[in-house]
């Protein structure tokens, strides 16, 4: 029998006699992969180190045609699940990079797993958590990966920055109203900054975000990313300063007449009107009708669609109180959109 060392060293009156049981992972990355081993050499030779050591192999989990780059994988994460019932207490794969590729995944992962007292152990290098050798190699490989991410977000700053810097746009995605040209700097779109500024306008003209939401969606006009409006996306134009030309990216924050979509007194009025409920006693004017009978619409397509997902085999009550709530809430809410007048129901 194998003496198990894993949750830190014992004295010797602590220790004892103890099964050790594994569990081993393999994985590949695509059908066809040509290098490192294949998934039935890698549990091959999982299975000799564990057979050396006595270890119990008690489970095998198997990802194939999976991507290492992440923890989102089937196996891995019912692995996961496995441990935190601790029904094994090491994990044995055949190298680092079959388990995970990314270091600061992998560093925490290892904190996971060493407070539900399991260890993991490469069969081809001398990393373990078992060990005291394996865990001193851990810590520095940790240390590394600490490094690592340190100094790529210094480079990523530094990257964003030169950016910035040039006035260039640094992500795929420029805002409404701009198109990046070949170089990474912005382009006024005709036809979007046209938008832009009806946005800004219906807003001082209504006062009310989910109004511009509501007009846009009815007129069929989309956002940038292809989705309705919502009130939130009308907010994020009507405060974006790259509006009036203000560009501020990357610690960088200079003014550019080119990127100017919207004048500077339509872009304050727009902007003060928005505070007006924060900074008075001012009352929110009561919902148009047509959007009040919109909303009233739709929560009533609900409450039917949910009458007949429960009446579609027989007509019979909600079989269950959670089912019984939502259908009261739901035409509880349809009630109160639909009249200002105390309803009454015979």
């Amino acid at each position: 029998m194998a003496t198990r060392k894993i949750g830190g060293e014992k004295s010797g009156e602590e220790k004892a006699e103890k099964t050790v049981f594994a569990a081993i992972y393999a994985r590949t990355s695509s059908p066809n992969q040509r290098f490192n081993y294949s998934i039935k050499e890698q549990v091959n030779s999982c299975w000799k180190y564990c057979k050396d050591r006595e270890w119990k192999v008690k489970y095998v989990f198997i990802d194939e045609s999976e991507s290492g780059k992440n923890v989102n994988r089937p196996k891995f994460q019912l692995m996961l699940e496995k441990a935190e019932k601790t029904v094994f207490n090491v994990i044995v794969f055949w190298k680092l990079d079959r388990f995970c590729r990314s270091l600061a995944d992998l560093v925490n992962i290892e904190r996971t797993l060493r407070n539900w007292n399991i260890g993991l152990c490469s069969v081809t290098e001398f990393i373990d958590t078992i060990t005291s050798v394996g865990r001193f190699n851990f810590r520095n490989l940790a240390s590394v990966a600490e490094l690592e991410r340190e100094l790529i977000g210094e480079r990523s700053k530094l990257g964003m920055y030169a950016l910035a810097k040039q006035h260039k746009w640094p992500n795929p995605h420029p805002p409404l109203g701009y198109e990046k040209d070949r170089e990474g700097r912005l382009l006024v779109n005709k036809e979007e900054a046209e938008l832009v500024r009806r946005i800004f306008k219906m807003y001082v003209q209504q006062m009310s975000m989910p109004q511009v939401a509501f007009e846009l969606n009815r007129e069929g006009i989309f956002t940038k990313k292809g989705k309705k409006w919502n009130a939130r996306a009308i907010r994020d134009v009507l405060t974006d300063e790259l509006y009036v030309g203000k560009y501020r990216v990357a610690g960088v924050a200079d003014y550019i007449e080119e990127y100017r979509v919207v004048d500077t007194d339509l872009f304050k009025e727009a902007n003060m009107s928005k505070l007006r409920f924060k900074e008075s006693k001012a009352k929110r004017p009561p919902m148009p009708e047509d959007r009040r009978m919109e909303k009233v619409d739709r929560i009533f397509d609900e409450f039917l669609k949910l009458l007949r997902s429960t009446h579609e085999d027989n007509e019979c009550p909600p079989k269950t109180s959670e089912e019984r709530k939502i259908k009261e809430k739901i035409f509880s809410n349809y009630l109160d959109s639909y009249s200002p007048i105390e309803p009454s129901i015979t």
